[in-house]
This record gives C-alpha cells, structure tokens and sequence, in this order.
C-alpha cells in the first residue's frame, strides 16, 4: 500500500491531487536565484546587441561582403527584424541553456537539498510531485523563451522604429502580419526544444547533482549539433532534432511553409514524449535516499 492510500485512509479530507499546487511550485522556483539570473541574461541581450550595432555602426552591407543577406544583414531595419534577429543568434545555443536549466535543476536540487524523501512523505505522490515539476519548469522555460524577443521587439522598435519585416529573400511582411509570424517561430522554437526539455528532466530524475542533469542535457545538445553538421550522414540527419532547429526561419517567409515546421515538430516531440516516460516509469522505481 502506498503512503497516498495509508493516509486516505486516516485522513479522509486527504485528497491526492490537491498535493503540491502548480502555484506553489511556481513560486518556489520563481524565488530562485538561478530564474532572476537567466531572466536577467535573457533581458539584456537585446540591449547589448543594440549598443553593438551603435558602436559598429550597423551591419556591414549585404552578406558582410559575400552578396548573401542574411537576418543580421537586416537587423537594423525596423523593430522587428531586430527580434528576428536576436531569435536567430540565439536560437542554436542561448535558449538551450534556460530550458536545460529549469528542467534538469527542478528534481535533481530536492535531492541535493535532502528534501525529496520529505516531499514524497508529506505525502505527496511521485507522479504528481514529477507533474507539478515538469509543467512549471516547461512554463518558465516557455516564459524565457517569449522574453527575449518580447524585448527585442520593444528595444528594437525604440531604436529603428516599427514597419515591415524586411525578408533576406526580398520583399517584405506587412506589419499587420509580423507579430503572428514571429509568435509562430517562437512556438516552433519552443517545441523544438521539447527535447533537451525531455533529456534534462530525465536525468534529473536519475542523479542527485543538478549540473550533472543541466550539463548532460547542454553537451548531449551539442553532440547533436556537431552530428547534423556531418553530411556525410545524409538523410539519417533528418531524425536529429538538431536537424530541425532552424525552421523556424520557414515562418519568415511571404509565403507560409509548413513542412518542415511538421516534420521538425514531429521528431522533437517524438523524443520527447519518451524521454518524460522514461523519467515517469524510472522515478516511481526509484529508491529515494535523499
């Protein structure tokens, strides 16, 4: 008999799923110093990427010289190609870093803190003390997600104005159309990191150390990375979800593409849905310790 049944039956106001609130998990994490941190990383970047421009005096021509226009080519076009822009440069790396971070710290610091074994007595149940975690961490990490270019947008705007979205391809996105094409590209990031998401949240079910579950899934990450830039795999490469990470780009284009937003959604959510079940099925064997 489990300890949610034992106290059902001594305490029959007792009711398992009122055990650890979203809310109360959310604040707990929202206290930390790590979220004001990253928050803080995430916030600025804007602002530092807008003095660089400043300093620099901009982009330096098309393609840097090589002909080809790229998103930083047109960073200083208007408010919106500045968030595109620090969506793009930070997209490969920097938004890995919260989603590793909220996920892979959530379970693995009770451990480290001694404190799992008094939440799972008090009592709340593994299943929904591994619930509680895994859709507030995936909350902030969508939070730092929409935080970055929330602000670029704004500091963006400030410097260079509002207007169209000035495509590398040519022409242009009306302004009407820029907001929902960005917020898509976003989402798309966001599931596309459903996977680090995934691989963090495991290993913090199955270690004691936070920066072992948060460095594993960051260098398993970028193991990824170094795969999908070997060509020599060919078409194996389309099962990476590293592979995928860029479509996003697909969002700004005159003319909306679709595939492979799907088939990169497909992939990253494919791997993730089994990397939560191995977290679930591996955490209610576990022998809690600590």
């Amino acid at each position: 008999m489990s300890a949610a049944e034992i106290v059902q039956e001594v305490a029959p106001g007792y009711r398992a799923a009122r055990t650890l609130p979203l809310r109360v998990e959310a604040l707990r994490q929202w206290r930390r110093r790590r979220t004001l941190v990253m928050g803080g990383v995430l916030a600025a970047l804007p602002f530092i990427m807008a003095i660089a421009f400043a300093v620099g005096g901009g982009p330096d021509g098309p393609g840097g010289g090589n002909g080809r226009i790229t998103l930083i080519d047109t960073a200083t076009a208007s408010g919106a190609n500045f968030a595109a822009t620090c969506l793009f440069v930070s997209a490969g790396f920097l938004l890995v870093v919260p989603v590793a971070l909220f996920c892979g710290d959530t379970v693995a610091s009770e451990a480290s803190w001694s404190s799992l074994r008094y939440l799972l007595a008090s009592p709340v149940p593994r299943a929904r003390l591994l619930w509680s975690k895994l859709v507030v961490a995936l909350g902030f990490s969508l939070a730092a997600m929409v935080l970055l270019p929330v602000v670029a947008l704004a500091v963006g705007t400030a410097a260079y104005g509002w207007g169209p979205l000035k495509l590398p391809t040519g022409g242009a996105l009306a302004a009407g159309d820029t907001a929902a094409r960005l917020a898509l590209a976003v989402a798309f990031v966001f599931v596309s990191q459903l996977v680090t998401a995934g691989l963090a949240f495991w290993l913090s079910t199955r270690t004691d150390a936070p920066l072992g579950a948060v460095g594993g899934a960051v260098g398993l990450t970028i193991v990824g990375n170094v795969l999908d830039a070997v060509t020599a795999l060919g078409s194996w490469r389309e099962f990476l979800p590293a592979h995928w990470q860029f479509a996003w780009a697909d969002a700004l284009q005159p003319q909306l593409e679709w595939g492979g937003m799907v088939k990169g959604a497909a992939v990253s959510v494919s791997y993730a849905l089994v990397l939560f079940a191995l977290a679930f099925r591996g955490f209610s064997r576990k022998d809690i310790t600590s």
